[in-house]
């Protein structure tokens, strides 16, 4: 796993806009998959403005966002959907009718679980995975379980999830209780992937990531399996309340 040591949220966000630059200078109609959250915001904000300013284009690209509330309108301003639209899809040269994200509205959750994994296989999977992570380790939102599911499924999300959650709604109860998710093995089977962690609060996710073990308590433990990882990260989020501490 190859680490990007960053000054700040801002340096991060500017490296992994840089990687996403290259991967689509080196294959223009790569397929991208995307993550919500806040963390990523940065680098789509770098991305439209590259986009602007002539330096990538995403007219031949395809995405494949990580997972979705379940279940929600996708015009529900608190959907995925409706985050990629305003933080990305509506600033750049892209085709919306090649981003996807899992059908959140869907009367048929296991159908529609189905029907994603089949059109990520049927573009000729992911070239390139973003990732955040959770406080917890979750990726995606593959939340930490005893086992962990390998394709695109639904999940209960955890309390601890819900209550990080709870910012972007109006209350606590608004906060959907389950979400569509690609699983641990789609995640794996994507060609490269660049992991965006920033914050204190998620050091103790990273530290395990860092480490030896690979632990269903921390799902993203499972990316060391991964032959092509950059993990891109700020102090703050490496060295935890010490950040002048060495690892």
């Amino acid at each position: 796993m190859k680490t990007i040591l960053c000054d700040s949220y801002e340096e991060m966000s500017k490296a992994g806009a840089l990687i996403i630059a290259d991967q689509l200078k080196a294959k223009p109609d790569s397929v991208l998959g995307f993550a919500t959250g806040s963390t990523p915001v940065g680098m789509y904000t770098e991305l439209a403005k590259m986009n602007k300013n002539g330096e990538m284009d995403f007219s031949k690209v395809t995405t494949f966002n990580l997972d979705e509330y379940y279940p929600i309108d996708p015009k529900n301003q608190q959907s995925y959907r409706y985050f990629m639209n305003e933080n990305l899809f509506n600033k750049i040269n892209i085709d919306i009718s090649k981003t996807f994200v899992p059908e959140g509205y869907s009367s048929d959750s296991t159908a529609a679980c189905k029907k994603y994994e089949k059109m990520i296989k049927d573009a000729g999977g992911i070239d390139l995975q973003v990732l955040g992570i959770g406080v917890n380790g979750h990726i995606g939102f593959n939340e930490p379980a005893k086992n962990l599911k390998a394709s695109t499924h639904v999940t209960d999300l955890t309390e601890s999830t819900i209550e990080a959650n709870s910012r972007f709604f109006a209350s606590r109860e608004d906060v959907p209780r389950q979400a569509i998710t690609m699983g641990i093995g789609t995640i794996l089977k994507s060609k490269k992937i660049i992991l965006l962690i920033t914050g204190e609060n998620k050091s103790k996710a990273l530290n395990d990531l860092l480490g030896d073990d690979i632990i269903t308590d921390n799902p993203a433990t499972f990316l060391k399996v991964h032959n092509d990882v950059t993990l891109i990260c700020d102090k703050e989020a490496y060295y935890g309340r010490d950040n002048t501490q060495e690892r």
